[in-house]
């Protein structure tokens, strides 16, 4: 029987048919070939730009950084006059304004800096103003809402629009309220979600929930205050949020690069010079500064400028939005050009959370702690989101 091989051509397989293109869809392929390549060329650069940037700004901060802040050399700061333009204001004190050094060197137990936002040392200078010698009170808060009508952001409906996965009947107002009698291993340190909660009913009424009340805590800082209900105070009683700079040459009371508002140790002679965190936070406060939250207006030593609680008690709000590389952009080639009257940057962004433009918060609160925040350091930054409000957030005003 024959056998019959089959053709080498007969088993391989045809190539499709090439479509032909019209002279204007090649071109479109064309732009299309090179648009491409140019999209991974830029991603590319996007990429390496942006861990160089983050790299640089947020992680690990490189120690070099920290060795090169902590050798630049500044002159001695030079302080105004300290005699007042007048009679003071109710309530305020004088703070003469001059050159000083902004910002802190402190750095970690493994060596790498402890606030690096903080961290570039920078000369400034300030005009002198008035400041408030005390947190803006519950009973001042009072009387301007009395005056007003005012309503906080934490008395209000929320805004759909701000949290588009909440059903609408579920939105209702709140303030974040402190966790508290928290356990071993229910939170955790990089994340301050382990310790805060929605507080529906919270407010600067009703500081610790809707069965709170401010009776009998009248000269207590107001707080859960966000950005916009301080602003709108200071307006009402003729007077302004401080700047950044203005807050921390005030809270450095004439002293220069010291840690703390009333020089470098904590407790001078064992005297308690600020209501903070004792103890292991979150898990407890032993309360040896006298209070578990917040204290009076005044319960502790002014510093030199006479003001009370620039470390502790509540965080404050600044006029600056905020930006963690700041400091840095503020340099000049020597290091040592003060900045005259600075306003901060002209938009706020944390790369923590991009979409949350934030403003300046200085001072630190009752729950910093020596092992969490430790912002009652004088030269440490904080922020908050401008239509946030806490159970640890009020402010103090200054004037012109």
């Amino acid at each position: 029987m024959k056998t019959h091989k089959k053709s080498a051509s007969n088993t391989e397989k045809k190539p499709a048919p090439e479509i032909a293109l019209s002279p204007r869809q090649a071109s479109l392929q064309k732009l299309y070939r090179i648009a491409t390549v140019l999209a991974f060329v830029t991603a590319g650069v996007g990429v390496v730009w942006g861990t160089t940037r983050l790299g640089d700004y947020l992680f690990p901060f490189r120690h070099a950084r920290l060795a090169q802040a902590k050798e630049r050399t500044f002159a001695e700061p030079k302080l105004n006059p300290s005699n007042p333009p007048g009679p003071a204001p109710e309530g305020m004190v004088w703070i003469p304004g001059g050159e000083f050094v902004m910002g802190t060197v402190e750095e970690r137990d493994d060596g790498f800096p402890a606030f690096p936002d903080a961290m570039e040392l920078h000369m400034v200078y300030v005009d002198g103003f008035w400041m408030d010698t005390h947190e803006v009170t519950n009973e001042q808060y009072a009387k301007f809402v009395a005056a007003t009508g005012y309503l906080t952001v934490a008395e209000r409906k929320p805004d759909p629009k701000e949290f588009p996965n909440v059903p609408r009947g579920e939105l209702k107002p709140f303030s974040i309220l402190f966790k508290k009698n928290l356990k071993r291993g229910e939170y955790n340190l990089e994340t301050h979600e382990g310790w805060w909660q929605l507080g529906h009913g919270a407010s600067w009424k009703h500081p610790e929930g809707p069965d709170s009340t401010i009776k009998g805590r009248e000269k207590y800082p107001v707080v859960h205050i966000s950005y916009f209900d301080a602003v709108a105070y200071c307006k009402w009683a003729g007077k302004r949020l401080p700047t950044e700079a203005e807050w921390e040459f005030a809270a450095r009371g004439g002293l220069d690069r010291k840690k703390f508002s009333w020089g470098d140790e904590f407790n001078p002679n064992g005297k308690w010079m600020a209501n903070s965190w004792q103890g292991e936070f979150p898990l407890e406060n032993t309360k040896e500064d006298g209070f578990d939250g917040l204290a009076p207006g005044g319960t502790y030593p002014a510093n030199g400028y006479g003001l009370h609680d620039m470390a502790g008690n509540a965080w404050e709000w600044c006029h600056d939005w905020y930006q963690i590389e700041y400091y840095r952009d503020c340099i000049d080639e020597n290091g040592a050009k003060p900045t005259r009257n600075p306003k901060g940057p002209g938009s706020g962004f944390d790369p923590n959370e991009p979409g949350q433009p934030k403003r300046v918060q200085r001072g630190g609160s009752f729950i910093c702690a020596p092992n969490y925040c430790a912002r009652y350091i004088v030269g440490s930054r904080g922020k908050g989101e401008v239509n946030s409000a806490a159970m640890h957030t009020g402010f103090r005003c200054v004037k012109d």
